[in-house]
């Protein structure tokens, strides 16, 4: 086996050693820091249920996991009476931004590797599914459904060992128990299955289907001795799934008492007190602190809320305050009672208190948009600042985000809602964690990752290497900050990061990881300023990558992807049909490396179908328009309900109707795309980012029905479709343009039918600002030109102003540069500008431009 060691995990490459010779557990590769029984101190959240609370909830799901899916919440506590009690006990806590914590992929194979060890007799049954498929092991770019892997690792094993080739159908768990049907580690009572933070997991789709999957096998198995509890706060992605009559719902908001609170205060001051030599000698000469009553007005301000409490008494405890704070926990309890109830303005309060430091802005944003979280240490040689200055911000904020007493346990958010408050500009404010901070920790990943390279440029390379937490994290994460940062950089941060590749890749010329990472360097920089010589750069450093991976290489596909996608980007920089032709031959040669079964030969057919319908606008070739609709098809089919991709293949066979009624005129296809695309919306309910290209696709598909029937009612859903993608386009959204834009076309058509105004000038304004986000020579400025150039020349023949006629022929002499000689736009562009320099000139009689036209037109 093939290992190495990094700070806070353990990593395998690849294995030598063959499936019967290894252990179950080296097999699996379980997560062992998301279970119940973890070091809560290195992996959050340090939480369990306070002693004296909520001991009502806590006994009710005791009582149903011994005699159904449930949610309500204080997992550890369960986890630790059935541990008790000799229970079977399998469990994931999520943790959003902790790495594989906070993906779904690892779920299956944690929970089989648990369950064989608390069930043995399963071990077996696991054993002969993974050398059935051992795909059931590999990573989510390449495994099977989520669903079969949960049915063939965790489902079928235990129901193989309960069932012994009986049914459980006309007989109860009791009565297998009595006639010794089932093992041993059942007598105590079911499996009980812990899901905890269900929300804190990335994978919206994945969860969904991991819901769905679970009520089947109940469904089909209703005597099963499984109960599942999951914990989670209520989300329209999990709740529209678990709303269902097989489902026991509960919230814990009912079972939070005053008394829950008055305890939880009266245990943490009765031990804070005790070690506070100032708190001691105030209470010997008053006997009591706090009194009484202002416990009562405490327990009444806190409003049942635990983490506000918590926050609350660390307020009044602190150790470590502003110099302009009370001075002792006496003088700061009056203003506790003046605190904000609500977690923003708790948050707002509470990082007040360290706002003035040095480096607070930078340790805050980078905790917020981090990946996977690091330590104290960590954070501060990622940032290159010293780690008592990160730790001199975080003392004040330990209310709100988890300080660990030693520089190598990662730092962690005490509520996950801190991170959503922190990168929603709207509720934060000032503590804003903006995206362009993502180019910063971009950077300063390139810059931790170089300065080991240079001390052993063959860090990644040798087996058994122990690698710093820090670098591991650039290696790892360094693209989640290069599309973080999308829109975000300035010129001179590209050219640092180009540089930092370049030197990076020199110390390991044939590592094709180093490689890549120049190359999606490069193409996001080409891709945000226009750059032709960045893209050729970009395509030369792809190819390499691909001459380093021969077929069979697993990661060939892959690389011919990012060849492919790199090639049309250049295409649509330049029109060049011999890249859209070599991105075709990418595209198929990685959908025949990906045969019938294969789990991502749905993305291949949607690649391919996308540059093929691509080639069709330009050539009118009705073959290709044939193919990429049929590929398309073939795409959904592999994505039937509850599949979490099929959102996707929904849209892109949307649009792809949508451009085929474009061409053809065929109101069926239209029909049909308008369909597709309502069922993408609904299975993308709010606030999902991915929400937003149905939302404008079908605005489009909406306003070309409109222009085929006169359906008013098309346009105005249209509009709205659109100001909702907008909404979720926000500054400083890199695509928000995108959205200004359609919107902007959408009031254009309005004002054809109604001939308001108003309609022009709002279209005018939308497209304007969708300008400004577009630079030249940025190749998304060209349809925002057209869109004013057709625009202003129709405000123009409203109102007959001269200058709204003279903008329209700047912005169209602006777009002929976009078409030079040989584009396929140029004519229609040369036509435009011709019928504008002839209205200008009978409208002013200027005869220099009667000149242009004359040059124009040889």
């Amino acid at each position: 086996m093939v290992n190495y060691q990094v700070d806070g995990g353990f990593h395998q490459r690849s294995s030598l050693i063959s499936t019967e010779q290894r252990t179950l557990f080296d097999i699996l590769r379980p997560m062992t820091d998301a279970s119940h029984t973890r070091d809560r101190k290195r992996s959050p959240p340090d939480s369990a249920c306070f002693p004296g609370t909520r001991l009502q909830v806590v006994n009710n799901v005791n009582k149903w996991a011994r005699s159904d899916i449930t949610t309500v919440s204080e997992p550890h506590e369960v986890c630790e009476t059935s541990k008790r009690e000799d229970r079977p006990v399998v469990s994931f806590f999520f943790f959003r931004n902790a790495g594989d914590r906070s993906k779904i992929w690892r779920l299956p194979t944690t929970l089989a590797s648990q369950m064989a060890a608390a069930i043995p007799q399963t071990e077996p049954f696991i054993r002969e599914a993974v050398q059935r498929n051992p795909a059931l092991l590999s990573p989510p770019e390449e495994a099977v459904s989520l669903r079969d892997r949960m049915q063939c690792l965790v489902y079928e094993p235990f129901r193989a060992v309960v069932q012994r080739k009986k049914s459980l159908v006309h007989e109860s768990f009791k009565a297998l128990v009595r006639r010794k049907k089932v093992v041993r580690a059942l007598t105590q009572g079911p499996l009980l299955m812990v899901l905890d933070g269900l929300d804190e997991c990335d994978n919206k789709e994945e969860i969904q289907e991991l819901i769905d999957g679970m009520l089947v096998f109940f469904n089909e198995n209703p005597l099963i001795p499984l109960r599942v509890f999951i914990t989670s706060r209520v989300e329209e992605h999990i709740r529209c799934r678990l709303d269902v009559p097989a489902v026991r719902l509960d919230n814990l908001v009912d079972h939070c008492s005053d008394d829950d609170i008055a305890t939880f205060l009266h245990i943490l001051f009765k031990d804070g007190c005790g070690r506070n030599p100032v708190v001691q000698a105030y209470i010997r000469q008053h006997r009591e602190w706090p009194i009484q009553s202002d416990r009562r007005k405490l327990v009444e301000h806190i409003g049942g809320s635990f983490i506000f409490a918590s926050a609350v008494f660390k307020f009044i405890m602190s150790m470590n305050s502003e110099a302009n704070d009370p001075p002792t926990p006496m003088d700061r309890l009056p203003l506790a009672f003046e605190m904000n109830p609500g977690l923003d303005g708790l948050y707002t309060q509470t990082l007040a208190r360290s706002q003035h430091l040095p480096h607070f802005s930078g340790i805050i944003s980078t905790i917020a948009l981090l990946s996977a979280p690091l330590s104290t240490s960590a954070i501060a040689e990622l940032l290159g600042i010293h780690i008592y200055e990160v730790v001199n911000v975080l003392v004040n904020l330990q209310a709100i985000i988890q300080v660990p007493g030693t520089d190598d346990i990662p730092v962690t958010l005490c509520h996950t809602s801190l991170r959503e408050f922190l990168t929603t500009q709207s509720r934060s404010g000032n503590f804003f964690a903006h995206p362009s901070h993502h180019v910063h920790l971009l950077l300063c990943s390139l810059e931790c990752e170089l300065k080991y390279l240079r001390q052993d440029p063959g860090l990644f390379a040798r087996p058994g290497k122990h690698i710093p937490a820090v670098v591991d994290y650039a290696y790892r994460y360094l693209s989640h900050h290069l599309k973080g940062g999308k829109g975000c950089f300035k010129p001179p941060e590209y050219s640092s990061a180009v540089h930092l590749c370049r030197e990076a890749l020199a110390l390991q010329p044939e590592n094709p990881e180093p490689i890549g990472d120049l190359a999606s360097v490069l193409g996001s920089r080409a891709s945000q300023i226009g750059s032709l010589t960045d893209f050729d750069q970009a395509i030369s450093l792809h190819r390499k990558v691909l001459k380093l991976r021969p077929s069979p290489h697993p990661d060939r596909p892959f690389s011919l992807h990012n060849l492919g996608t790199a090639l049309l980007d250049r295409h649509w920089l330049t029109g060049t049909m011999a890249d859209l032709e070599e991105a075709i031959s990418m595209y198929r040669e990685a959908l025949e490396l990906r045969p019938s079964l294969h789990p991502l030969r749905p993305d291949s057919l949607n690649n391919l179908g996308d540059v093929l319908l691509d080639r069709h606008k330009r050539t009118g070739s009705t073959a290709d328009l044939e193919e990429a609709i049929a590929l398309l098809r073939e795409a959904l089919r592999h994505r039937p309900l509850p599949h979490p991709h099929r959102p996707f293949s929904l849209n892109n066979l949307g649009n792809a109707l949508s451009d085929c009624h474009r061409l053809t005129g065929i109101m069926a296809d239209l029909e049909e795309a308008i369909s597709l695309l309502r069922e993408a919306i609904k299975l993308r309910p709010s606030p999902n980012p991915y929400r937003i290209y149905p939302l404008n696709n079908l605005g489009n598909a909406l306003v070309d029905r409109y222009q085929r029937t006169g359906a008013l009612a098309d346009l105005d859903e249209a509009i709205a479709l659109h100001r909702e993608a907008l909404e979720l386009r926000a500054f400083p959204h890199p695509d928000r343009s995108h959205s200004l834009n359609n919107l902007g076309r959408a009031f254009l058509c309005h004002y054809w039918c109604t001939q308001a105004m108003a309609d022009l000038d709002e279209g005018i304004s939308l497209f304007r600002k969708a300008l400004e986000l577009r630079p030249s020579p940025h190749p998304d400025r060209s349809i925002i030109l057209h869109n004013l150039v057709t625009s202003f020349r129709a405000i123009y023949r409203a109102t007959r102003v001269l200058s709204h006629l003279h903008e329209a022929i700047a912005h169209c002499d602006e777009l002929l540069m976009f078409c030079p000689v040989g584009h396929q736009d140029r004519a229609d562009c040369l036509d435009d500008m011709i019928s504008l320099l002839q209205m200008r000139f009978d409208a002013t009689g200027q005869e220099e431009d009667l000149d242009k036209i004359t040059a124009l037109t040889e």
